[in-house]
């Protein structure tokens, strides 16, 4: 179910978790402005009147030390987030989450039972490195529109929209800032 990239280690726990307390909302809207959120969205809402599946991007600057302590991993936290954000609640069960957690620069895709049988594991996890890697060299914006771009892709592929079929949006098109 998705794919998953992070370039380099991520050290020690208590490494990780000074990085995360020492990251915040600023740090996020330093590397991706609102101007990019509303480029991401706009991408987002195209992309869906092409494909009858449901992408929902959310970016989260950090994790709470504690978690970060008690060891969470940013797989283990996209999936927290694929369920609250109600990506596995689409009616085709085609919905996408493409979650980033800046202060690892993770980047994780979780994909619903549809997706995630329709997209080969290694295309997810091939969109997740390159997405990681853009935000480990400062690119973070143009990364997340190019991984926008391909995820969008590989699910028209999937699952074209029907010229006159229905194409209900079930999930807001903006990123989700947490």
């Amino acid at each position: 179910m998705g794919g998953t990239a992070k370039p380099g280690g991520t050290g020690s726990r208590l490494r990780r978790a000074l990085r995360h307390l020492l990251t915040d909302h600023a740090d996020l809207r330093r590397t991706i402005d609102p101007a990019a959120l509303t480029a991401v969205a706009a991408k987002v809402g195209a992309g869906e009147r092409g494909h009858l599946a449901e992408l929902r991007v959310a970016l989260e600057p950090s994790l709470a030390p504690l978690t970060v302590l008690r060891g969470l991993s940013p797989r283990e936290r996209a999936l927290e987030v694929f369920g609250r954000l109600g990506v596995w609640d689409t009616e085709g069960n085609n919905g996408v989450l493409l979650y980033l957690l800046l202060a690892d620069h993770a980047v994780e895709i979780v994909a619903d039972r549809a997706a995630a049988r329709a997209v080969p594991q290694a295309q997810w996890d091939a969109v997740a490195h390159d997405l990681a890697r853009a935000f480990a060299a400062g690119q973070g914006a143009d990364g997340l529109q190019a991984a926008v771009a391909r995820i969008n892709a590989l699910l028209t592929e999937a699952f074209p929209a029907l010229t006159g079929a229905r194409n209900p949006d079930e999930l807001p098109d903006r990123p989700a800032v947490l």
